[in-house]
């Protein structure tokens, strides 16, 4: 008896529905027209970021003479030049000890606020308002307020301190207190940014988790310590990238509450030095290899931070 195998019929792969020729034609018109909306932002990247940053590189490693128009190649003697000045040296020192001073202090009392405007209080939105405020308005504006506060004889701080029996110093003009007025006006201002982004992740954390703590008998700071503070360790990293970043870049308040870098440079940091040997000395070259110092700062400190805090805020 003889048995025939018979092969089993393979079909033919059925291929996948081609999609209709309008709807292949809608989605060709949603990519250009995707394209066209993202045009001007790329071009504004590249243009106005890209390109700057390119030649800030480039012209860190030449001699570039503004006024005739030359440029020749200088390898690093920028870069050793700006390292044997002094002033361009206690910038930086300065710089580390305005940022040193400026980020811990603001993120804790933003930590603080953020937690207390996190309850249910009266007139919440109005509390929430004045705190971010000073984040919305003009620096130039915060700054010549401040200096009223800080006028030696008629300023609200020494008027206060003479109140007490103290003889209040001449802040922005005593090379020991400039420093520390800007630190305080800094701090002031950047609370309520810091402030907004801990009050939204403090909106994010599970409820459940402090009834359950509750349950335990768990103390409000305790709560705090093994509940809030772990959960806001994404925040945290943003915060502080940020806050690292602003410190590094801070100009501004330097500029009108201390001019001229301060009595005796006790003020000059790394930003205003650059911008007075770009536009005052018009040493380009040199005002760009103080750029890419600052960049390698600010990528360095990133790391760090990435280190410190981001790795536990990606697991989380």
């Amino acid at each position: 008896m003889t048995s025939t195998l018979e092969s089993p019929s393979v079909a033919p792969a059925s291929r996948a529905p081609r999609p209709p020729r309008r709807r292949r034609r809608l989605g060709a018109e949603r990519r250009r027209a995707a394209y066209l909306m993202l045009a001007p932002s790329v071009i504004h990247l590249i243009w106005w970021i890209g390109l700057p940053v390119v030649a800030t590189f480039g012209l860190a490693f030449t001699n570039y003479d503004v006024i005739a128009g030359t440029i020749e190649w200088a390898g690093l003697d920028n870069f050793r030049e700006i390292f044997a000045d002094d002033i361009w040296n206690l910038s930086i020192w300065h710089t580390v000890v305005f940022t040193f001073f400026t980020v811990p202090v603001a993120m804790a009392i933003a930590v603080v606020i953020a937690v207390l405007l996190n309850q249910r209080i009266k007139a919440l939105a109005w509390y929430r308002a004045a705190f971010f405020m000073p984040h919305i308005t003009a620096t130039v504006a915060i700054a010549l307020v401040w200096m009223w506060m800080f006028e030696p004889n008629l300023g609200l701080f020494n008027l206060l301190l003479d109140r007490v029996g103290v003889n209040g110093p001449a802040w922005l003009s005593d090379p020991d207190w400039a420093m520390p007025a800007v630190i305080l006006v800094s701090i002031w201002k950047g609370i309520g940014l810091k402030m907004l982004i801990y009050l939204a992740a403090l909106q994010n954390i599970p409820h459940d988790l402090y009834e359950a703590a509750d349950i335990d008998g768990a103390s409000s700071a305790r709560k705090f310590f093994a509940i809030t503070l772990p959960l806001l360790k994404p925040a945290t990293f943003f915060v502080f990238i940020v806050s690292m970043i602003d410190a590094f870049q801070v100009f501004d308040q330097v500029y009108v509450l201390t001019p001229d870098g301060g009595p005796a440079n006790s003020t000059t940091v790394m930003t205003y030095e650059i911008y007075r040997t770009a536009f005052g000395e018009f040493d380009i070259s040199a005002a760009c290899a103080q750029s890419v110092v600052l960049f390698a700062f600010l990528l360095v400190l990133t790391v760090i931070g990435r280190r410190l805090t981001g790795k536990d805020g990606d697991e989380a």
